[in-house]
């Protein structure tokens, strides 16, 4: 996924227009976005870098922030601290374990996911991933997930896609009420009605889908996507499952 900064802009737009360039388009949005090293191992770099150099006020902060959404665990970021802080010193490793305390809680959620893209998207929710949705397989273009959050009075579920996973075209049929609400959480993906175009879904997004709507939904192709899908009481529910959304569709979405 492709790391936007503003920061530059917001703050010395007017003051240093120049500056705010290198620092948004150049440093984050060309370097940062350079594929020849990983982004996880890019924060680590940068929090040994300003360790190094003394830097220890609120930008060696954001950057432990952005390790830790990366990917860095709290086993991880000590380990590298403590190494630092035998060549860089050890009072710059007491301020950056301050710091990181902020940011870290000791033996936090160690989850055990081997996809580090896995990892990072399940620590931006606080819903779980779950198991995997075999159930419902055949009904997918690649790997989901499933977490019951509620079963009684309103059925609510995190649904989890990987990248470039989608479900097929399907139908909530109801004679009343019915159909279904989703709810972003995490990541970033897409809704389709038939004969309209696909509405991209960020965390926070809600869609309303009525009764006898066809429709789909699914992850972008670059990012995880979780959204909670929340069935609408009715009478006589029931759903309807179509074809699987083709390469060629699916392609058109970026």
């Amino acid at each position: 996924m492709k790391i936007v900064q503003t920061a530059g802009r917001a703050a010395l737009g007017e003051f240093a227009p120049e500056f705010a360039h290198f620092n948004d388009d150049v440093l984050f949005g060309e370097n940062w976005n350079n594929q020849d090293i990983d982004v996880k191992t890019r924060s680590i770099i940068t929090v040994v870098a300003l360790m190094s150099s003394g830097i220890t006020d609120s930008s060696l902060k954001y950057h432990l922030q952005n390790a830790k959404a990366n990917g860095v665990t709290q086993k991880e970021i000590a380990a590298v601290i403590t190494h630092v802080a035998f060549y860089a010193g050890w009072p710059k490793g007491w301020a950056v374990f301050n710091l990181a305390k902020e940011v870290w809680e000791a033996d936090e959620g160690e989850l055990l996911y081997k996809d580090e893209a896995m990892k990072v998207h399940a620590k931006k929710m606080v819903f779980p991933i779950g198991e995997p949705n075999n159930a419902y397989a055949k009904y997918f273009v690649g790997q989901s997930y499933l977490a019951p959050v509620s079963t009684n009075q309103v059925g609510i579920f995190n649904v989890t896609f990987e990248p470039g996973c989608r479900n097929n075209w399907h139908i909530h049929h109801a004679d009343k009420g019915g159909g279904q609400i989703l709810v972003c959480v995490a990541g970033r993906g897409y809704y389709q009605e038939e004969g309209k175009e696909a509405v991209e879904m960020k965390p926070g997004d809600c869609i309303n889908i009525p009764a006898g709507v066809k429709h789909w939904h699914g992850a972008a192709p670059d990012s995880w996507f979780s959204h909670l899908a929340i069935e609408v009481p009715g009478e006589n529910c029931s759903n309807e499952w179509l074809e699987a959304v083709s390469d060629d569709e699916y392609g058109k979405l970026e």
